[in-house]
Parts: C-alpha cells; structure tokens; sequence
C-alpha cells in the first residue's frame, strides 16, 4: 500500500485528464441543452452544485476518481521490513522522571516565591499601593520581568512553526520593537509619571471624564481574560500531542502556581517570579540553539539549507495589504501592535510604575526591548534550524504531528531524547513563559479592576488597608475566570486564532483612544465614547467576518525524500481525492477586500479608525453645542452675556452657575489654583463645552 512520488504524479496526471475530460463534455452538453443556471462551477472531486446532487455526471466522476484510487492501492511496492510506517510510530518519546522533576522544580520554586512576598516579608502588600506597585522595585528584576512579558508560549511554538512553513519575512517585526522605544519613552511615561499613575487608563479619566476610564478598563479586562486563556491553552495542546503531557494537567499546574503568587505576593512576587522564569526561558533557548549546532547544522550550514529551499525572504515589497506578510505589514504593521503593548497596556504599565523614576523606566524599558529582540531572533534562528533537520523528511506530511505549533516539541523531544533532563528543561521554559504572561495579566487585572471599575466606577471607597484585600481577591477571581474560559475556549475550535486577532484589534482601539486624548486638542468627552465604541464595532465585524472566510496560507514547499520510515501515500492521496471543495458564492460583503486584509493591519486600522472618528464627532458636538448656546442666549453674539470672542477661538469655555445667573468667560483658570476636592481624583482641566 506504498508507493512512490512518481506513481502519485501519474495518478495525479490522469485525475487532471479525467476532469478536464468531464468537463469539457459538460461544456458540450451545455452548448446544445442551452444554459443552466445551476452549474455555475467545474465539477472538482465529485462535487456537484447546489440542486444537481445525484446526476450522471457527478456519479460518472465519483466511480471514476475511485477506480484510480483502487488502481492506486493495488499498485503494491512491498515496504522494507525494517521501516516501521511513519504515522505510527512503533517507539513514541515521553517525559521520563528526570523531565518531571525539573518542571515541578520549577514550579515549587516560583510557589515558594509567592509563599516568602505574601506571609514572611515584613511590611510586605499591606496596601493597595506596595500591592499592586511594589513600591519601588529595582531595575534589573524589572527589566526582566517586562520582557518576559511580552514573550508567550504561544510565539514560543508559533516562530520557528512561521519560519520552517512560510519563510523569514516575519523577522522584520524586530524593526518596529526599536521604533517603539522613543515614542514610549518620549511621550507616554512622561505623562504616566508626572501624574503618578496606578492604572494607565487614570490618563482617559483626566482626559476625557470617568466614561472613557471605564470604556479603557472594560476593554482590557475582556482582552485580558480571553489572551490569558488562549495563551494557556494552544501551548498545552501542543506540548500534549508532542510529548504527551496531559493537557488538562498542564493547563491546572499553569493556573494553580500562577493564582496562588500573583494573589498573595502582590507585584514583588510577580516580578521576582518573572526574573527567576526568564533565567529559566534563556537556558532553555540557549540550550536548543546549541544542541542544534552539534545535532542539526551549524549556522553556516543552515543558512545554506534555508537558501536553498527559499525560506530567506525580507524584503517582499509587495504592496498590496492582502499580502500575510511584507516589509510595509510586518513593520508599519507591527509598530502599532508593539506600541499598543509598550505604551498602552496595564501589564508593562504598572512594571514601569513600580519603578523610583521615570529615568530608570526608560532604562528598564530599553534593556527590556533589547531582551525581547534577542530571544526572538534566537527563536527564528531555531525555526531554521528545525528546517535543516528535517528538510527531506517533512514530520507534518509523514504523519508524525498534526498541526504545525507540534513542530518544536517534537523536534526537542525526539532528537534529544538521549540526553537526560533536556525535554524537561525546554518544557520548563515553555510552562515559565505561560506563567509570566498570566501572572502578570491577573496582577493588572486586578489592579484595573479596583482603581478604574470599583473606586471610579462605582464609587466605592477603599482604604489603603482593605486595598490590598480587594486587589488578592480580585486577582483570586480573575484568575478563576480565566481558567474556566479555558475549558470553553477548548471546545470552541477555531476561536483560537480569531481570539489571538481580537487581541490586537482591541489593543487598537485602546491606544487610539490616547492617541486622541494626546493628539487631538479638539477632542472631547462625547467623540472619544461614541468614536471608541463605533471604531470597536467596526474592527471586530472585520476581524470575526474575515477569520470566518479566511483561507489558510499555503505553506512552502517540503519534502519526504529522504525518511527513514514508510510514509503512508495513500492516506494522503486518498484525503486529497475525498476533501469537499467549498463553492464560493459570486458576490456579496464577504468577498469585498477589507475581509482579506492581514491580520498585521488590524492594530493600525483600530487605531487610526478611533482617532479619526473620535476627532471628526468632537468637531460635530462642538459644532452642535456652540449652536446651541447661541439659541440659548437668544439674541446671539449681541447679548453682552456671550462675548464674542468666545465664537472667534478655540479656547476652552468654562461656565459658573447661580440659581438665576449663567454667565460665561473666556479666561482658563490657572490649573495651579484648583483645588482637588476631597474623593473626586484629580481634576479634568481639559474640559470642554460638551462636558457641561
């Protein structure tokens, strides 16, 4: 039941000439019958069109594509008795004790972090503050706790997948993380420091009024819940089809170490369990890369390999936004995305807080990024180098994994299953990258929800001492959350990857909201609600119409030449031959262009799209409001109650109130000579005349 690739291209060959026989007399048939409306399409593999199910044609077709598939199967070259048949795998590589103890190593020491910050440490998250903020952390377990940060499991498994399938042109997206450094630096932390902010969203409040706070807050807790979950749950599924570890047992140790320190140790344990996890991260890639160069190829010889499969590729200028990836989409792209973690996100925002001065954020910040881009590029290189080893004998073709995230826990599994504890070190790493994204995530969390939702949202006032008790149980509850949507995301299928794209559409319209607030001084209260929401339901139909019509990206050539066991053709052939064809209706929304956008535009689109919008209905209310107190004053700019410089400027318009009297002036107080009453926060002095 084996055969050869020639013996495939000619069954290949005659199904082409069956077809393109079948077709041509359909078209005969069609010519002299007249024209049907029903068969707008070329019958493929049997399939009929709407209406025609149980024709002569399409009965013709189908026995004719199973006799060259019987012809095919009986066309027997005997197997070597020495190769075992690559899809099943007499001897499957599995975790052995050594591996196990190292994990759990792993995991009891990040427990014991948690264990020494929440109960031994003296004076320790006591208050919301030394909470949430750590008051004043050093600069060297923060940087690498932000760059921890950024790295999750997912791009972990997902990079090297990327560069072995579809090529380098992804690399790119360390251009944009050096880009991003001057704005964050430049613009955003001077505003969060100067103001002393807990949660970054404190900024929209001052800004625009408590409804954007809310709006900002709201949105990252939505992001946040389902990232965490789908962070956690596609590297357990991969690590379980590669290596066998139960899913649902990696996803409870994940959750259990994570809840436990981010709950009780506060944002010290957090980033001290992030330092100690991303020490582990680093060995694990160093660990790879350096095996790989004995085992696999030396740089040299992977490069090579790589040039000569036409996996080199950075400069595709294509300019057509529908392109997955090129230099304009990964860059300009990718520019939005990373400033929308760097400047616009709780998580990297409160790290940076906890720090004594704006100056050694910006350190923390720059180091942070440099880490970031080192263990990227040590994860590209490692996707190229996992394309070496395999390079004439392709895993995902012949069977061994099912899905291409498998790609790297197979090759560590399998090639260096000798070599005692390195499966267990490399999965170590894997599980240090799931827990600092989710004990960062509900520390953020946890932080957002009692400054923005509860203390400003609904007004419930909490002291310092009960602050810390509310951030534990908050940061208890999300993460209970968050484990339970695990469990639904799981048997949701493909919301995997629109979750991911929802993430970065989110995270768009987030920042575009502060990027209104800094840019836009005509923006007011009313155009950044009303252009936030419109701009969130416009990206979010284009996300989820697009992941429900996207086709998948065809990957690059590869090869089974050389396996050293018995790939199964058959099967293969057999699933091309009986794989339904999906019939694309003529017209209609989903065919237009924007549905076919990559995904690496949907941070730009959602912010661009929320500045805009949010600017153009400021103008409109302002507008709309000016008229209205004309109509107010009666008699226009002849009443000396409205001066009729107020309609010549832009500047801000202020009113004070009496029981009979509305007067109106022109004159901006001095911000120095407002007073902050006592529970309202700080004072919006970027008022304007929607606000009254």
């Amino acid at each position: 039941m084996f055969a050869t690739q020639d013996t495939i291209l000619k069954l290949l060959t005659l199904c082409a000439l069956a077809h393109s026989i079948t077709a041509l007399a359909l078209q005969e048939k069609a010519e002299k019958a007249g024209p049907d409306p029903s068969h707008k399409y070329l019958i493929v593999r049997g399939e009929t069109p709407s209406g025609a199910s149980g024709s002569q044609e399409h009965v013709e077709f189908d026995n004719a594509a199973t006799l060259l598939l019987r012809a095919f199967k009986n066309q027997q070259i005997p197997a070597s008795k020495d190769l075992e048949e690559c899809s099943a795998p007499s001897h499957k590589a599995t975790f052995s004790g050594y591996d196990y103890v190292i994990l759990l190593g792993m995991l009891i020491i990040s427990l014991g972090i948690g264990i020494f910050y929440g109960f031994f440490q003296k004076g320790g998250s006591n208050s919301s503050n030394e909470f949430l903020l750590g008051s004043e952390m050093n600069i060297f377990p923060v940087t690498l706790s932000l760059t921890t940060s950024f790295i999750t499991a997912i791009e972990l498994l997902g990079n090297p997948s990327e560069m072995y399938f579809q090529g380098t042109q992804f690399v790119l997206i360390v251009i944009p993380m050096v880009l991003v450094i001057p704005v964050a630096v430049k613009i955003f932390y001077p505003i969060y420091f100067k103001m002393e902010l807990t949660s970054c969203y404190e900024y929209l409040g001052i800004r625009f009024g408590k409804e954007i706070r809310i709006l900002g807050a709201v949105l990252y807790v939505i992001q946040m819940c389902f990232y965490t979950a789908v962070a956690v749950l596609a590297p357990a599924i991969a690590l379980s089809k590669a290596t066998g570890l139960d899913t649902k047992i990696a996803v409870i140790l994940i959750y259990v170490v994570c809840v436990f320190y981010s709950s009780q140790g506060g944002m010290k344990a957090v980033v001290i369990a992030d330092s100690f996890q991303a020490a582990v991260l680093a060995v694990s890639l160093v660990l790879i890369v350096g095996l790989g160069s004995f085992y696999s190829g030396t740089p040299i010889q992977v490069f090579q390999t790589a040039a000569e499969h036409n996996r080199l590729e950075f400069f595709n200028m294509d300019p057509s936004p529908t392109t997955r990836h090129t230099v304009w989409s990964v860059v300009i792209g990718g520019f939005f995305y990373w400033t929308s973690l760097f400047c616009t996100n709780q998580a990297s925002v409160q790290k940076c807080m906890s720090l004594k001065s704006l100056r050694l954020a910006k350190i923390a910040l720059g180091f942070a990024i440099i880490g970031l881009i080192a263990v990227f590029l040590l994860n590209f290189y490692t996707g190229l180098m996992v394309f070496t080893h395999y390079a004439d004998c392709d895993p995902l073709t012949a069977g061994r994994i099912s899905a291409t995230d498998q790609l790297l826990p197979y090759y560590v599994i399998n090639t260096y299953e000798h070599i005692y504890s390195v499966a267990g070190i490399f999965v170590a790493g894997i599980f240090a990258a799931s827990l600092g994204t989710v004990a960062s995530a509900l520390n953020s969390l946890s932080a957002v929800t009692c400054e923005d939702l509860l203390v400003n949202g609904m007004n419930i006032k909490i002291s310092p001492e009960k602050g810390a008790t509310y951030a534990k149980w908050m940061s208890l509850g999300y993460g209970i959350a968050s484990f339970g949507l695990v469990f639904i995301v799981e048997h949701l299928g493909g919301v995997l990857q629109a979750t991911l794209t929802l993430n970065g559409l989110i995270g768009g319209v987030t920042l575009g909201l502060f990027v209104l607030g800094i840019a836009c001084k005509q923006a007011n209260t009313k155009g950044a609600f009303y252009g936030g929401l419109l701009s969130l339901a416009l990206v979010i139909f284009v996300g989820v119409v697009a992941q429900i019509v996207s086709v998948e990206q065809p990957a690059l050539p590869t090869s089974i030449d050389n396996c050293d066991c018995n790939v199964n053709l058959t099967n293969i052939i057999g699933n091309l031959l009986t794989e339904p064809v999906e019939i694309i209706e003529e017209g209609g929304f989903t065919t237009w262009p924007i549905f076919r956008l990559s995904y690496m535009w949907y941070s730009m689109i959602g912010c661009l799209l929320t500045v805009f919008l949010g600017w153009l209905i400021s103008l409109i209310i302002d507008f709309v409001q000016r008229r209205n107190v004309l109509k107010i004053t009666g008699k226009g700019i002849d009443n000396p109650a409205v001066s009729e410089e107020i309609f010549k400027s832009d500047s801000q318009v202020q009113y004070t109130t009496t029981s009979c009297v509305t007067t109106t002036t022109a004159v901006e107080p001095d911000p120095r000579d407002i007073k902050t009453s006592s529970g309202e926060g700080h004072v919006n002095h970027a008022i304007r005349i929607d606000d009254e």
